[in-house]
């Protein structure tokens, strides 16, 4: 049986390294260095900037006059801020979608001023931005999809000459299903009144967090301005190494590019608005009536979880992403509470219980999924899901 095995294990090896050489692979025009401050989408401009250095046009905007900012952003003008950061997660992010669900029959949701999204909670951020009325959709994607939805899974010889492990073409059909056009019109004329939608994915050439506007992109009448959003939405969810990565076409000095995005939780597992803004001049810019409100939903448990690891390669990787997800998770949310604490902002942050001890039989378990959905769900509609302060503050 040995030997059988190890036949088997040197023709693959041999195959392997002789469909590698002729294995298909994407020819690319990747974007140079130094054309990446000028880079656009083709016939969309202003639609993303760098998620770790200051906004380059912020001075500019603080600059305007005040009947201006009254007249482009009368949602965020003399009004209560709310803000709303989803963090990423994969199936977990079943508890932030209950979580929002029972913040609605809770009867005191509020309308939120900007939405940020990193990963599963990109694929959230869409539908928390527009409010309650799109709670079905939510909560459909999370309760009644499982792994074969998501994914289609690829063979072996496929995966080892290929980009990634798995398919994700029913993940793009079930992104158009939920953000068809009728959704990014609805985008586009909250982003009109000023609110921001802003969702998080990893440059991968640049090793950088990227933001893109979807408001923005969903209000410019770009007749690939869907598309571009069903894309970014999966970019940001696109696992490295499982999912592909996903290309966007930019423009820079009159030539055309490539660039190659993946997963937002490569860079940041969530974030609150851009870096290096004076938030607190920004507020007192736009008359902002009372400290604004942070609400941060954090897909995931804080504490760590104890397993006996097998002493071998795929589990020990796999419990070290394990750790390095949840350790990056929480310097985000130390970030975030610092920064709030910095600028006067109302910091509530959610999570999932070290309690729930449920496990999962697939990477989408629609069991697991909906039980983590139902605590989310209750938690939220009691008013006992918000903690006031950062781990270990």
């Amino acid at each position: 049986m040995m030997k059988v095995n190890q036949n088997k294990v040197l023709i693959l090896l041999v195959l392997t390294i002789l469909i590698g050489g002729c294995a298909t692979v994407k020819q690319r025009t990747p974007l140079p260095e130094a054309l990446s401050p000028m880079a656009e989408i083709p016939g969309i401009s202003m639609t993303r900037f760098w998620g770790d250095e200051p906004v380059p046009y912020t001075e500019e905007w603080l600059q305007l006059p005040k009947a201006e900012l009254q007249a482009n952003y009368p949602a965020m003008f003399g009004k209560a801020h709310t803000y709303l950061a989803i963090s990423g997660g994969g199936a977990n992010g079943a508890f932030g979608a209950g979580l929002l669900l029972g913040w609605s029959a809770r009867g005191d949701r509020p309308e939120f001023t900007i939405v940020t999204g990193i990963s599963t909670g990109a694929l959230t951020a869409p539908f928390a931005f527009l409010g309650s009325d799109y709670d079905v959709q939510l909560e459909e994607m999370y309760t009644t999809v499982s792994t074969k939805d998501i994914v289609r899974k690829r063979p072996l010889l496929e995966i080892l000459t290929g980009d990634s492990a798995v398919s994700i073409e029913p993940l793009k059909n079930l992104l158009a299903k939920y953000v068809d056009r009728e959704l990014m019109l609805a985008i586009a004329a909250e982003h009109r009144k000023g609110r921001r939608l802003w969702v998080g994915t990893t440059h991968l050439d640049a090793g950088r967090p990227m933001v893109w506007n979807i408001g923005r992109i969903a209000s410019s009448e770009n007749d690939k301005a869907l598309d571009l959003i069903q894309k970014i939405l999966l970019a940001s969810a696109s696992i490295p190494g499982a999912f592909p990565p996903v290309f966007f076409e930019v423009e820079a000095e009159g030539a055309r590019y490539d660039e190659m995005h993946m997963d937002g939780g490569a860079a940041s597992q969530v974030f609150l608005y851009p870096t290096g803004v004076d938030w607190s001049r920004l507020v007192e810019k736009l008359e902002v009536k009372d400290p604004p409100s942070a609400y941060i939903i954090r897909n995931s448990r804080l504490d760590p979880v104890w397993k006996t690891v097998k002493p071998k390669l795929a589990p020990i990787a796999g419990r070290t992403i394990d750790s390095l997800i949840r350790t990056q998770g929480l310097g985000d949310m130390y970030r975030i509470y610092l920064s709030a604490e910095q600028e006067g902002i109302d910091f509530n942050l959610a999570y999932i219980p070290g309690d729930f001890k449920e496990e999962p039989k697939e990477a989408f378990d629609p069991d697991y999924m909906g039980k983590l959905f139902d605590l989310g769900f209750r938690t939220a509609k009691s008013g006992d899901v918000w903690v006031k302060t950062a781990p270990g503050f």
